[in-house]
Protein backbone atom coordinates (compact mmCIF):
# COMPACT_ATOMS: atom_id res chain seq x y z
CA UNK A 1 0.00 0.00 0.00
CA UNK A 2 2.73 2.42 0.78
CA UNK A 3 4.75 1.77 -2.46
CA UNK A 4 1.32 1.94 -4.02
CA UNK A 5 1.05 5.55 -2.82
CA UNK A 6 4.30 6.40 -3.74
CA UNK A 7 3.58 5.42 -7.37
CA UNK A 8 0.09 7.63 -7.50
CA UNK A 9 1.59 10.79 -5.60
CA UNK A 10 4.83 10.32 -8.42
CA UNK A 11 2.41 10.36 -11.45
CA UNK A 12 0.64 13.14 -9.64
CA UNK A 13 3.60 15.04 -9.26
CA UNK A 14 4.78 14.23 -12.53
CA UNK A 15 1.05 16.23 -13.86
CA UNK A 16 1.46 19.02 -11.61
CA UNK A 17 5.45 19.65 -12.98
CA UNK A 18 3.73 19.24 -16.32
CA UNK A 19 1.03 21.53 -16.12
CA UNK A 20 3.97 24.21 -14.46
CA UNK A 21 6.08 23.61 -17.33
CA UNK A 22 3.28 24.89 -19.72
CA UNK A 23 3.07 27.80 -17.39
CA UNK A 24 6.81 28.69 -17.62
CA UNK A 25 6.05 28.85 -21.63
CA UNK A 26 3.75 31.23 -21.58
CA UNK A 27 5.64 33.06 -18.82
CA UNK A 28 8.47 33.08 -21.38
CA UNK A 29 6.56 34.24 -24.11
CA UNK A 30 4.86 36.95 -21.74
CA UNK A 31 8.28 38.09 -20.43
CA UNK A 32 10.09 38.15 -24.52
CA UNK A 33 6.83 39.77 -25.32
CA UNK A 34 7.32 42.53 -22.94
CA UNK A 35 10.91 43.26 -23.66
CA UNK A 36 10.28 43.60 -27.46
CA UNK A 37 7.25 46.03 -26.40
CA UNK A 38 4.78 43.60 -27.73
CA UNK A 39 7.53 43.26 -31.04
CA UNK A 40 6.27 39.23 -30.16
CA UNK A 41 2.67 38.41 -32.28
CA UNK A 42 1.05 35.15 -31.13
CA UNK A 43 0.08 32.64 -33.70
CA UNK A 44 -1.22 29.14 -33.94
CA UNK A 45 2.37 27.81 -34.24
CA UNK A 46 2.88 28.41 -30.62
CA UNK A 47 -0.54 26.16 -29.88
CA UNK A 48 1.28 23.87 -31.94
CA UNK A 49 4.62 24.19 -29.30
CA UNK A 50 2.66 23.93 -26.29
CA UNK A 51 0.64 21.02 -27.75
CA UNK A 52 4.28 19.37 -28.24
CA UNK A 53 5.50 20.27 -25.36
CA UNK A 54 2.79 18.01 -22.75
CA UNK A 55 3.49 14.44 -23.92
CA UNK A 56 7.19 15.21 -24.41
CA UNK A 57 7.36 16.41 -20.41
CA UNK A 58 4.86 14.01 -19.43
CA UNK A 59 6.63 10.67 -20.71
CA UNK A 60 10.50 12.38 -19.99
CA UNK A 61 9.14 12.72 -16.60
CA UNK A 62 7.82 9.02 -16.47
CA UNK A 63 11.24 7.63 -18.42
CA UNK A 64 13.05 9.71 -15.68
CA UNK A 65 11.80 8.93 -12.46
CA UNK A 66 12.07 12.56 -11.88
CA UNK A 67 9.49 13.02 -9.52
CA UNK A 68 10.18 9.75 -8.14
CA UNK A 69 10.90 10.12 -4.36
CA UNK A 70 14.00 8.35 -3.29
CA UNK A 71 14.50 7.57 0.19
CA UNK A 72 18.11 8.87 0.00
CA UNK A 73 18.69 11.21 -2.87
CA UNK A 74 21.09 14.31 -2.78
CA UNK A 75 20.58 18.27 -3.86
CA UNK A 76 22.78 18.55 -5.79
CA UNK A 77 22.06 15.01 -7.74
CA UNK A 78 18.15 16.66 -8.10
CA UNK A 79 19.44 19.87 -9.75
CA UNK A 80 22.04 18.26 -12.11
CA UNK A 81 19.15 16.13 -13.05
CA UNK A 82 16.28 18.90 -13.63
CA UNK A 83 18.92 21.03 -15.76
CA UNK A 84 19.58 17.69 -18.21
CA UNK A 85 16.23 17.05 -18.01
CA UNK A 86 15.07 20.63 -19.02
CA UNK A 87 18.00 20.65 -21.91
CA UNK A 88 17.40 17.51 -23.17
CA UNK A 89 13.47 18.29 -23.39
CA UNK A 90 13.83 22.02 -25.12
CA UNK A 91 16.01 20.38 -27.17
CA UNK A 92 13.99 17.87 -28.62
CA UNK A 93 10.71 20.20 -28.97
CA UNK A 94 13.44 22.86 -30.70
CA UNK A 95 14.33 19.95 -32.88
CA UNK A 96 10.50 19.36 -33.60
CA UNK A 97 9.91 23.05 -34.37
CA UNK A 98 12.61 22.74 -36.93
CA UNK A 99 11.42 19.62 -38.47
CA UNK A 100 7.76 21.14 -38.56
CA UNK A 101 8.94 24.16 -40.13
CA UNK A 102 7.26 26.05 -37.50
CA UNK A 103 9.34 29.36 -38.76
CA UNK A 104 7.53 31.70 -36.88
CA UNK A 105 8.23 30.59 -33.55
CA UNK A 106 11.27 32.81 -32.11
CA UNK A 107 13.80 30.80 -30.56
CA UNK A 108 14.71 33.53 -27.70
CA UNK A 109 11.19 31.97 -26.58
CA UNK A 110 12.43 28.67 -25.96
CA UNK A 111 15.60 29.76 -24.19
CA UNK A 112 13.50 31.90 -21.82
CA UNK A 113 11.50 29.07 -21.24
CA UNK A 114 14.53 26.37 -20.70
CA UNK A 115 15.71 29.27 -17.72
CA UNK A 116 12.58 29.35 -16.10
CA UNK A 117 11.50 26.02 -16.22
CA UNK A 118 14.72 25.00 -14.87
CA UNK A 119 14.46 27.27 -12.04
CA UNK A 120 10.85 26.71 -10.91
CA UNK A 121 11.87 22.53 -11.81
CA UNK A 122 14.10 22.46 -9.36
CA UNK A 123 12.55 24.16 -6.86
CA UNK A 124 9.26 22.70 -6.81
CA UNK A 125 11.15 19.20 -6.27
CA UNK A 126 13.62 20.15 -3.68
CA UNK A 127 10.97 22.04 -2.04
CA UNK A 128 8.82 18.43 -2.05
CA UNK A 129 11.77 16.53 -1.48
CA UNK A 130 12.74 17.90 1.66
CA UNK A 131 9.46 18.15 2.57
CA UNK A 132 8.74 14.13 1.83
CA UNK A 133 12.39 13.65 4.24
CA UNK A 134 10.59 15.99 6.93
CA UNK A 135 7.82 13.21 6.83
CA UNK A 136 9.84 10.66 6.84
CA UNK A 137 11.96 12.05 9.47
CA UNK A 138 8.77 12.27 11.97
CA UNK A 139 7.57 8.66 10.98
CA UNK A 140 5.23 9.68 8.42
CA UNK A 141 5.03 6.97 5.15
CA UNK A 142 7.62 4.88 7.09
CA UNK A 143 8.18 1.23 6.31
CA UNK A 144 8.69 -1.32 9.14
CA UNK A 145 11.45 -4.03 8.70
CA UNK A 146 12.64 -6.76 10.74
CA UNK A 147 16.26 -7.30 10.19
CA UNK A 148 18.06 -10.96 10.33
CA UNK A 149 21.68 -10.31 10.79
CA UNK A 150 24.96 -10.98 12.04
CA UNK A 151 28.18 -9.42 14.32
CA UNK A 152 29.00 -8.05 10.75
CA UNK A 153 26.08 -5.69 10.20
CA UNK A 154 26.19 -3.67 12.93
CA UNK A 155 27.61 -0.49 10.73
CA UNK A 156 24.71 -0.92 8.45
CA UNK A 157 21.70 -1.18 11.44
CA UNK A 158 23.42 1.86 12.66
CA UNK A 159 22.67 3.75 9.32
CA UNK A 160 19.26 2.48 9.44
CA UNK A 161 18.99 4.10 13.22
CA UNK A 162 21.29 7.54 11.96
CA UNK A 163 19.19 7.99 8.34
CA UNK A 164 15.62 8.54 9.48
CA UNK A 165 14.91 10.27 5.99
CA UNK A 166 15.41 6.85 4.57
CA UNK A 167 11.46 5.67 6.06
CA UNK A 168 12.81 2.40 7.85
CA UNK A 169 11.20 1.44 11.05
CA UNK A 170 13.23 -1.30 12.71
CA UNK A 171 10.45 -4.06 14.20
CA UNK A 172 13.01 -6.26 15.64
CA UNK A 173 16.37 -7.86 14.63
CA UNK A 174 17.07 -11.54 14.43
CA UNK A 175 20.29 -12.50 15.05
CA UNK A 176 21.97 -14.78 17.98
CA UNK A 177 25.12 -12.60 17.66
CA UNK A 178 26.15 -11.28 21.28
CA UNK A 179 27.51 -8.20 19.47
CA UNK A 180 24.05 -7.35 18.34
CA UNK A 181 22.39 -7.49 21.53
CA UNK A 182 24.57 -5.64 23.62
CA UNK A 183 24.91 -2.34 20.69
CA UNK A 184 20.76 -2.46 19.64
CA UNK A 185 19.10 -4.76 22.71
CA UNK A 186 18.32 -1.05 24.32
CA UNK A 187 16.55 0.33 21.39
CA UNK A 188 14.54 -2.59 19.61
CA UNK A 189 13.73 -6.16 20.60
CA UNK A 190 16.30 -8.84 19.31
CA UNK A 191 15.08 -12.25 19.04
CA UNK A 192 17.73 -15.18 18.63
CA UNK A 193 15.53 -17.92 16.92
CA UNK A 194 14.85 -17.23 13.03
CA UNK A 195 12.87 -19.67 13.07
CA UNK A 196 10.31 -16.47 14.69
CA UNK A 197 10.11 -14.46 11.40
CA UNK A 198 6.97 -16.30 10.26
CA UNK A 199 5.00 -15.63 13.43
CA UNK A 200 6.93 -11.96 14.03
CA UNK A 201 5.26 -10.55 9.92
CA UNK A 202 1.94 -12.47 10.90
CA UNK A 203 1.76 -10.42 14.54
CA UNK A 204 3.07 -7.30 13.35
CA UNK A 205 2.75 -4.93 10.83
CA UNK A 206 5.67 -5.53 8.77
CA UNK A 207 6.53 -4.25 5.34
CA UNK A 208 10.09 -5.89 4.49
CA UNK A 209 12.56 -8.36 5.89
CA UNK A 210 16.46 -7.62 5.46
CA UNK A 211 18.51 -10.72 5.00
CA UNK A 212 21.90 -9.18 6.22
CA UNK A 213 24.09 -12.17 7.46
CA UNK A 214 27.38 -12.37 5.49
CA UNK A 215 27.01 -16.64 5.47
CA UNK A 216 24.20 -17.57 3.29
CA UNK A 217 22.05 -20.33 4.20
CA UNK A 218 20.19 -21.38 1.24
CA UNK A 219 17.90 -23.23 2.98
CA UNK A 220 17.24 -20.92 5.57
CA UNK A 221 16.64 -18.23 3.13
CA UNK A 222 14.09 -20.63 1.18
CA UNK A 223 12.01 -20.87 3.84
CA UNK A 224 12.15 -17.04 4.90
CA UNK A 225 11.87 -15.99 1.22
CA UNK A 226 8.39 -18.10 1.06
CA UNK A 227 7.19 -17.32 4.37
CA UNK A 228 7.31 -13.76 3.06
CA UNK A 229 5.69 -14.64 -0.35
CA UNK A 230 2.86 -15.81 1.75
CA UNK A 231 1.86 -12.76 2.93
CA UNK A 232 3.09 -10.30 0.36
CA UNK A 233 6.17 -9.26 2.24
CA UNK A 234 9.28 -8.04 0.58
CA UNK A 235 12.24 -9.78 0.88
CA UNK A 236 16.24 -8.37 0.48
CA UNK A 237 18.72 -10.40 0.76
CA UNK A 238 22.14 -8.33 1.32
CA UNK A 239 25.75 -10.70 1.54
CA UNK A 240 28.96 -9.49 1.05
CA UNK A 241 29.33 -11.88 -1.29
CA UNK A 242 28.32 -8.82 -3.60
CA UNK A 243 30.92 -6.72 -2.59
CA UNK A 244 33.33 -7.79 -5.01
CA UNK A 245 35.84 -4.20 -5.79
CA UNK A 246 33.69 -2.02 -8.15
CA UNK A 247 31.18 -4.73 -9.50
CA UNK A 248 27.67 -3.80 -9.30
CA UNK A 249 24.98 -6.51 -8.87
CA UNK A 250 21.01 -6.87 -10.27
CA UNK A 251 19.02 -9.72 -10.86
CA UNK A 252 17.69 -10.91 -14.19
CA UNK A 253 15.55 -13.40 -15.52
CA UNK A 254 15.10 -14.51 -18.62
CA UNK A 255 11.31 -16.39 -18.31
CA UNK A 256 11.46 -17.79 -15.21
CA UNK A 257 15.30 -18.00 -15.14
CA UNK A 258 17.25 -16.08 -12.79
CA UNK A 259 20.86 -15.08 -12.73
CA UNK A 260 22.46 -12.81 -10.94
CA UNK A 261 24.23 -10.11 -13.20
CA UNK A 262 27.73 -8.99 -12.05
CA UNK A 263 29.05 -5.69 -13.96
CA UNK A 264 31.63 -3.23 -13.30
CA UNK A 265 30.38 -0.48 -15.98
CA UNK A 266 27.17 2.44 -15.08
CA UNK A 267 24.35 -0.34 -15.58
CA UNK A 268 21.67 2.56 -15.30
CA UNK A 269 19.67 1.83 -18.59
CA UNK A 270 17.12 5.20 -18.39
CA UNK A 271 20.66 7.20 -17.80
CA UNK A 272 22.29 6.02 -20.11
CA UNK A 273 19.22 6.61 -22.72
CA UNK A 274 19.03 9.87 -21.61
CA UNK A 275 23.38 10.43 -21.86
CA UNK A 276 22.62 9.56 -25.47
CA UNK A 277 19.84 11.69 -26.30
CA UNK A 278 21.60 14.78 -24.46
CA UNK A 279 24.56 13.39 -26.79
CA UNK A 280 22.75 13.91 -29.68
CA UNK A 281 20.77 16.90 -29.11
CA UNK A 282 24.01 19.15 -28.27
CA UNK A 283 25.92 17.63 -31.30
CA UNK A 284 23.22 18.65 -33.47
CA UNK A 285 22.71 22.35 -32.13
CA UNK A 286 26.33 22.43 -32.01
CA UNK A 287 27.37 21.60 -35.66
CA UNK A 288 24.43 24.19 -36.50
CA UNK A 289 25.45 27.03 -34.77
CA UNK A 290 28.88 26.72 -36.17
CA UNK A 291 28.23 26.07 -39.21
CA UNK A 292 29.69 28.86 -40.75
CA UNK A 293 32.94 28.83 -38.94
CA UNK A 294 33.45 25.13 -39.86
CA UNK A 295 33.12 26.12 -43.78
CA UNK A 296 35.45 28.98 -42.74
CA UNK A 297 38.22 26.56 -41.41
CA UNK A 298 37.50 24.09 -44.25
CA UNK A 299 38.18 27.30 -46.08
CA UNK A 300 41.50 27.75 -44.63
CA UNK A 301 42.80 24.13 -45.14
CA UNK A 302 41.98 23.66 -48.64
CA UNK A 303 44.28 26.76 -49.39
CA UNK A 304 47.41 26.35 -47.10
CA UNK A 305 48.03 23.18 -48.00
CA UNK A 306 47.24 19.85 -49.98
CA UNK A 307 45.03 17.30 -49.12
CA UNK A 308 41.74 16.57 -47.54
CA UNK A 309 39.90 18.78 -45.23
CA UNK A 310 38.62 15.83 -43.04
CA UNK A 311 40.97 13.62 -41.92
CA UNK A 312 39.18 10.32 -41.21
CA UNK A 313 41.22 7.69 -39.67
CA UNK A 314 40.49 4.07 -38.02
CA UNK A 315 39.66 3.61 -34.47
CA UNK A 316 38.36 1.53 -31.45
CA UNK A 317 35.34 1.64 -29.89
CA UNK A 318 32.69 0.34 -27.41
CA UNK A 319 33.41 -3.50 -26.52
CA UNK A 320 36.28 -3.43 -29.46
CA UNK A 321 34.10 -2.26 -32.33
CA UNK A 322 35.61 -0.21 -35.18
CA UNK A 323 34.95 3.04 -36.65
CA UNK A 324 36.10 6.07 -38.74
CA UNK A 325 36.73 9.52 -36.56
CA UNK A 326 36.32 12.79 -38.16
CA UNK A 327 38.88 15.20 -37.44
CA UNK A 328 39.87 18.70 -39.41
CA UNK A 329 43.24 17.91 -41.09
CA UNK A 330 46.38 19.42 -39.50
CA UNK A 331 49.11 17.89 -40.34
CA UNK A 332 50.68 17.46 -44.03
CA UNK A 333 49.42 14.62 -46.30
CA UNK A 334 50.54 11.23 -45.77
CA UNK A 335 51.01 11.86 -42.15
CA UNK A 336 50.64 8.47 -40.94
CA UNK A 337 53.57 7.40 -43.51
CA UNK A 338 55.85 9.99 -42.12
CA UNK A 339 54.96 8.23 -38.29
CA UNK A 340 57.77 5.78 -38.67
CA UNK A 341 60.41 8.19 -39.51
CA UNK A 342 60.12 9.95 -35.92
CA UNK A 343 59.21 6.64 -33.57
CA UNK A 344 62.45 7.75 -31.67
CA UNK A 345 61.05 10.96 -30.85
CA UNK A 346 58.25 9.87 -29.10
CA UNK A 347 57.41 12.08 -25.69
CA UNK A 348 54.96 9.21 -23.96
CA UNK A 349 55.26 6.11 -22.90
CA UNK A 350 53.06 2.95 -23.76
CA UNK A 351 51.62 2.86 -26.85
CA UNK A 352 50.85 5.92 -27.53
CA UNK A 353 52.65 8.17 -30.05
CA UNK A 354 52.89 12.11 -29.09
CA UNK A 355 55.47 14.78 -29.83
CA UNK A 356 54.56 18.68 -28.81
CA UNK A 357 56.36 19.93 -31.65
CA UNK A 358 55.47 17.48 -34.58
CA UNK A 359 56.89 18.32 -37.70
CA UNK A 360 54.25 17.25 -39.62
CA UNK A 361 51.52 19.57 -38.41
CA UNK A 362 50.67 22.45 -40.60
CA UNK A 363 50.59 26.45 -39.84
CA UNK A 364 46.86 26.47 -39.65
CA UNK A 365 47.00 23.09 -37.65
CA UNK A 366 48.87 24.18 -35.01
CA UNK A 367 45.91 26.88 -34.04
CA UNK A 368 43.36 24.34 -34.60
CA UNK A 369 45.21 22.23 -32.30
CA UNK A 370 45.95 24.60 -29.81
CA UNK A 371 42.28 25.93 -29.78
CA UNK A 372 40.80 21.98 -29.73
CA UNK A 373 38.99 23.45 -33.10
CA UNK A 374 40.60 20.08 -34.78
CA UNK A 375 37.77 17.88 -33.09
CA UNK A 376 34.61 19.41 -34.10
CA UNK A 377 34.01 17.37 -37.05
CA UNK A 378 33.82 14.10 -34.24
CA UNK A 379 30.42 15.91 -33.44
CA UNK A 380 29.53 13.60 -36.14
CA UNK A 381 30.71 10.89 -34.65
CA UNK A 382 28.15 11.55 -31.91
CA UNK A 383 25.35 11.83 -34.13
CA UNK A 384 26.35 8.15 -36.05
CA UNK A 385 26.52 6.86 -32.52
CA UNK A 386 29.94 5.93 -32.82
CA UNK A 387 30.87 8.31 -29.90
CA UNK A 388 30.03 10.36 -27.21
CA UNK A 389 30.52 13.76 -25.77
CA UNK A 390 32.00 12.48 -22.31
CA UNK A 391 34.24 9.08 -22.60
CA UNK A 392 37.34 7.81 -22.90
CA UNK A 393 39.28 8.89 -26.09
CA UNK A 394 39.07 5.97 -28.60
CA UNK A 395 42.37 4.24 -29.30
CA UNK A 396 43.87 3.24 -32.54
CA UNK A 397 44.08 -0.46 -33.06
CA UNK A 398 47.36 -0.73 -33.09
CA UNK A 399 47.54 0.89 -29.41
CA UNK A 400 44.55 -1.68 -28.45
CA UNK A 401 46.45 -4.98 -29.43
CA UNK A 402 49.62 -3.25 -27.09
CA UNK A 403 46.98 -2.93 -24.01
CA UNK A 404 47.60 -4.95 -20.83
CA UNK A 405 44.34 -7.01 -19.83
CA UNK A 406 43.03 -4.34 -17.29
CA UNK A 407 43.42 -1.75 -19.63
CA UNK A 408 41.15 -2.97 -22.02
CA UNK A 409 38.27 -1.91 -19.17
CA UNK A 410 38.43 1.50 -20.88
CA UNK A 411 36.80 0.17 -24.16
CA UNK A 412 33.79 -0.79 -21.73
CA UNK A 413 32.24 2.81 -22.24
CA UNK A 414 31.36 4.34 -26.08
CA UNK A 415 34.30 6.81 -26.08
CA UNK A 416 34.23 10.83 -25.97
CA UNK A 417 35.57 13.41 -27.54
CA UNK A 418 36.37 14.99 -24.13
CA UNK A 419 37.42 12.78 -20.59
CA UNK A 420 39.12 13.72 -17.72
CA UNK A 421 42.78 13.24 -18.92
CA UNK A 422 41.71 16.05 -21.96
CA UNK A 423 41.07 18.58 -18.69
CA UNK A 424 43.90 17.87 -17.31
CA UNK A 425 46.68 20.73 -16.50
CA UNK A 426 49.61 18.67 -17.45
CA UNK A 427 48.05 15.75 -19.56
CA UNK A 428 51.14 15.06 -21.81
CA UNK A 429 53.04 14.83 -18.53
CA UNK A 430 50.77 12.13 -17.17
CA UNK A 431 52.06 8.39 -17.89
CA UNK A 432 50.23 5.96 -19.86
CA UNK A 433 49.07 4.14 -16.90
CA UNK A 434 48.14 7.01 -14.80
CA UNK A 435 45.96 8.15 -18.54
CA UNK A 436 44.62 4.28 -18.25
CA UNK A 437 43.93 4.94 -14.33
CA UNK A 438 42.00 8.10 -15.38
CA UNK A 439 39.69 6.47 -17.94
CA UNK A 440 38.43 3.74 -15.28
CA UNK A 441 38.16 6.21 -12.65
CA UNK A 442 35.38 7.74 -15.06
CA UNK A 443 33.72 4.85 -16.03
CA UNK A 444 33.80 3.69 -12.26
CA UNK A 445 32.50 6.38 -11.01
CA UNK A 446 29.75 7.94 -14.14
CA UNK A 447 27.04 10.49 -13.67
CA UNK A 448 25.52 13.38 -15.22
CA UNK A 449 27.20 15.46 -12.94
CA UNK A 450 30.77 14.89 -13.46
CA UNK A 451 29.94 14.57 -17.31
CA UNK A 452 28.40 18.46 -16.99
CA UNK A 453 31.74 18.85 -14.45
CA UNK A 454 33.83 17.88 -17.46
CA UNK A 455 31.97 19.43 -20.23
CA UNK A 456 32.49 23.27 -18.36
CA UNK A 457 36.32 22.36 -17.33
CA UNK A 458 36.78 21.10 -21.31
CA UNK A 459 35.38 24.88 -22.24
CA UNK A 460 37.62 26.27 -19.55
CA UNK A 461 41.24 24.32 -21.26
CA UNK A 462 39.59 25.32 -24.70
CA UNK A 463 40.06 29.00 -23.53
CA UNK A 464 43.30 28.90 -22.11
CA UNK A 465 44.41 27.26 -25.59
CA UNK A 466 46.03 24.13 -23.77
CA UNK A 467 45.93 22.47 -26.63
CA UNK A 468 48.65 20.61 -28.56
Amino acid sequence: MIREQEDLGSRIFGIIITAVSLLAFLGAFMLLSWQTSGGLVYNSQYLTTVLLLIPIWYIGIKKTNLTKFYRAKDTVIIISESLLFVLAGTGTVALLVILLQLNEIDFRVLYFYAAIDFLLLTTIIILSYNYHKNLLNKGMNTRNIILIADQNCVDFIERLFLHNEWGFRIVAIISDAELINEVFGSRVKVIDQVKSLPYLIKSHVVDEVFYCKNDINQEEIRKLVYACEEIGVTFRLQSAFFHMSATKTHLSYYDDVPFLTFINTPANKVAHQWKFVVDIVASFFILLIWSPFLLLIAALIKITSKGPVIFSQKRVGLRGREFNIYKFRTMVQDAEKLRSLLEAQNEMDGPVFKIKKDPRITTIGKFLRKSGLDEIPQFFNVLKGDMSLVGPRPPLPSEVAQYERWQLRRLSMRPGITCIWQISPNRNKITFDEWMKLDLQYIDSWSFKMDILLILKTFQAVAKGSGQ
